[in-house]
């Protein structure tokens, strides 16, 4: 992973003056980006409950009238402890569960607080409205917008408590405190004297919470922009990292669920008599089940009790009132749908196509995909008390905890303020953690107040099996794009015609008011057009299937980028230009970061420069998601039918790098997912509307052996960062189609990837 200013000599390969575009792109690697909140601005939301705030206490004591004009998430007391020892304890208002944040919003704070970086720790919030993601307005891990939206916030939250620890200071010296400085957990001041931090603390916890603070110029950054291992590193490398699946609690139970084979399918007939009989095995309970249906709970001692209960259940459903998909058909008829106009998101005139010189006429299909973490999803409640005094402890890697203590508030019969949700380590998530229905949330505190009921007065741990994730629901949906391309002989695109088929994952949800608008889903149309300017006319159908759908990592750009970057890739060819001067063309002098990160990928890869092995092609895909650019240069070969992908070099554009250590980590994780949709058997298909993939056996994820050499190059920027998480992800399949492309003549239509 490297931080990059030079991008070498390419003149040769950028024909009709482009050359100029090389030397732009070294010199615009700094400007100013916007930053702003582009289309995910839909989620201000008011925090949807009020739960005391937490007792930090660095500034936790102060009343004073500049801390009552600051909001919960701008005070100190709830972010912030210091030790008498000098440990610094930082709160984190975002799930880890793999993308470093447990240590990069720390660093942040830390750099502010000039902390000892040695001494500092980081910690999960909870419900508190304290952690409330700042621009979205509410509790939520995702849009790739941890760092990119509290990066402010964090600095500020540094910055006001060393103001309090240089006062707290000045007091304690008698001196102002415009003559003291700080320096790695300590206040410094005439002749070398000093106090350590953790000295000052309890007194700073007393002192007015200043309103505005004086932040760092970039250049003397120390912590922000150093690669630097996370905080959880040990202890996720040798194992002893506890997950919320390996929650242990006093007398605690175990619980698993018999879903419907079919999303929605109700019970028919119940025989439990095997089940009770099974060891450890306390209850078997009949309870609700999400979308309408009905599942059985086995509550044991131990996974494996309950499990082999549950094996034991012998069960007739009834599927007579609920569509039973069948994945084949379904796509036949998304087919169909594609060839007719739907709901117009953008308009232009497509008259051109009729007498256009070259045509592209392409069909592109997207498979359902599961998250598939390597955590599974589990959550353990444990319900004390009754009535006015009853209380619910909630342990669980949430994405969304104001949204599930709501809903768990609501399943148990409680007041919002009755409920206390345990953010926990998760071991991956991609989305799946944060379903606005709290679905699987629900389901645990269904299982937890039947038990109760049943006389099992204790904790209760619901755990998912893989087979269960993977069958479980809430997919990417499956899509199928149509366009109709007319251009000229230099590549000049004269109208596009586009239509985008799929579910989608916002209707009916609290998101829909935001995210829908005239009846169009905007998440499943983001990447589209932008950032070409070509006479597209989009238009999109949302048909509603029985299938339940959510975010998948990238969201919409999963499919529109490998649409668009194949496309543009072929037009390329078509009229025989080098696919990157054909884009540098289109990007013009508009898109300087996109510039910028292609620019330097194509540097460092030696792509035009470098013979590559016989057998072997380039492909290149640039692509924007979260206000983050990624380009990709993918070296890959095709032997006897079968793709390998072989080098990714990667250019990645995301403004100032706060760990480069962390969006090294998470292009590297972002582009192997990417590959994973590409292989053979990664899709989620129906047939008779049950789910036909049940574990890595049959569901596809790319393996060690797939794994290419990936080299990440950074674009220097002192500009506030952008989102990282997902970024990586879209030109990942779109490059290596690309390169096959390259290799046999014609581009795959879809993924995953299917040459025969």
């Amino acid at each position: 992973m490297h931080f990059d200013s030079a991008f070498g000599d390419l003149r040769a390969l950028l024909p009709n003056g482009l050359a100029a575009r090389l030397d732009h792109a070294q010199g615009t690697a700094n400007m100013d980006a916007s930053v702003g909140l582009s289309r995910r601005t839909f989620l201000k939301m008011s925090v949807v409950s009020g739960f005391a705030l937490g007792a930090f206490p660095l500034g936790a004591g102060a009343q004073n009238a500049a801390a009552t004009k600051l909001k919960d998430f701008e005070q100190p007391g709830a972010f912030l402890h210091i030790a008498r020892d000098g440990t610094v304890t930082v709160t984190v208002n975002r799930l880890e569960f793999g993308q470093g944040v447990l240590t990069a919003l720390p660093m942040i704070l830390a750099e502010e607080l000039d902390a000892d970086w040695s001494r500092v720790r980081g910690v999960h919030g909870d419900a508190n409205p304290a952690y409330i993601d700042p621009a979205f307005g509410m509790h939520i891990t995702g849009g790739s917008g941890s760092i990119k939206h509290s990066y402010t916030q964090y600095r500020e939250l540094g910055a006001r408590a060393r103001a309090m620890l240089l006062a707290a200071a000045a007091a304690q010296w008698g001196v102002a405190a415009s003559t003291l400085r700080t320096e790695n957990g300590m206040v410094i001041g005439a002749g070398g004297k000093t106090l350590a931090y953790g000295e000052l603390a309890e007194a700073a916890m007393n002192l007015p919470v200043p309103l505005t603070v004086a932040l760092k110029d970039a250049k003397d950054f120390r912590i922000i922009g150093k690669a630097t291992s996370r905080l959880d590193a040990r202890a996720k490398s040798t194992g002893a990292q506890d997950f919320g699946i390996d929650m242990h609690l006093p007398g605690m139970l175990t619980a698993v669920v018999v879903h419907a084979p079919v999303f929605g399918a109700r019970l028919k007939f119940v025989n439990d008599t095997a089940a009770k009989a099974v060891k450890g095995v306390k209850a078997v309970l009949r309870m609700p089940t999400d979308r309408g249906g009905e599942g059985v709970a086995i509550v044991a001692q131990g996974y494996w009790a309950a499990k082999q209960g549950r094996d034991a259940l012998q069960l007739e459903w009834d599927t007579s009132a609920v569509e039973k998909v069948d994945s084949t058909a379904q796509m036949a008829s998304y087919k169909a749908l594609a060839k007719t106009t739907g709901l117009v998101h953008f308009k232009a005139d497509v008259s051109a196509l009729a007498t256009a010189p070259k045509k592209i006429s392409a069909e592109f299909s997207f498979p359902y995909l599961a998250h598939a973490p390597m955590e599974p999803l589990n959550c353990t409640v444990h319900v004390t008390g009754t009535g006015a005094d009853a209380k619910a402890n909630l342990w669980l890697g949430s994405q969304m905890p104001g949204f599930d203590a709501m809903a768990a508030a609501k399943a148990l019969e409680l007041a919002p303020e009755q409920v206390k949700i345990n953010v926990q380590m998760a071991g991956g998530g991609f989305g799946r953690r944060a379903v606005p229905t709290g679905e699987y949330v629900v389901e645990a505190c269904t299982v937890a107040k039947l038990a109760r009921t049943a006389g099992l007065d204790v904790p209760v741990r619901v755990i998912w099996s893989r087979e269960d994730d993977i069958k479980g629901g809430y997919y990417r949906p499956m899509h199928v794009h149509r366009a109709e391309i007319g251009f000229d002989a230099k590549g000049r695109i004269l109208a596009w015609d586009h239509v985008v088929v799929g579910q989608s994952i916002v209707k009916g949800t609290p998101f829909e008011g935001y995210l829908m608008k005239d009846g169009i889903d905007s998440s499943a149309l983001e990447g589209m057009r932008d950032p070409y300017a070509v006479p597209m006319r989009l238009s999109v159908h949302h048909p509603e299937v029985n299938v339940p759908v959510l975010w998948w990592r990238s969201v919409g750009s999963t499919h529109t980028a490998y649409v668009m970057e194949t496309l543009i890739d072929e037009i390329a060819r078509a009229t025989k230009q080098d696919p990157v001067a054909y884009r540098l063309q289109l990007l013009g002098d508009k898109h300087p970061r996109h510039t910028a990160a292609l620019m330097l990928a194509v540097a460092q890869s030696g792509y035009g420069k470098r013979k590559l092995a016989d057998g072997r092609a380039w492909g290149v895909a640039v692509h924007e998601s979260f206000d983050t650019v990624v380009a990709y240069v993918a070296e890959a070969s095709v032997t006897k039918g079968v793709p390998k992908l072989h080098a990714v070099t990667a250019g990645v554009h995301c403004n100032l790098a706060v760990n480069p250590k962390t969006v090294e980590a998470q292009i590297q994780g972002a582009a192997l997912m990417g590959l994973s949709t590409c292989l053979p058997g990664s899709a989620i298909t129906l047939k008779d509307g049950v789910v036909e993939q049940s574990n890595f056996g049959d569901y596809v994820v790319a393996r060690m052996p797939d794994m290419p050499r990936i080299a990440v190059h950074i674009v220097p920027s002192a500009d506030a960062p952008t989102g990282i998480g997902e970024p990586g992800l879209p030109p990942m399949a779109p490059a290596f189609a690309n390169a096959i492309a390259q290799l046999t003549g014609k581009t795959p239509r879809g993924l995953p990837f299917k040459l025969a």
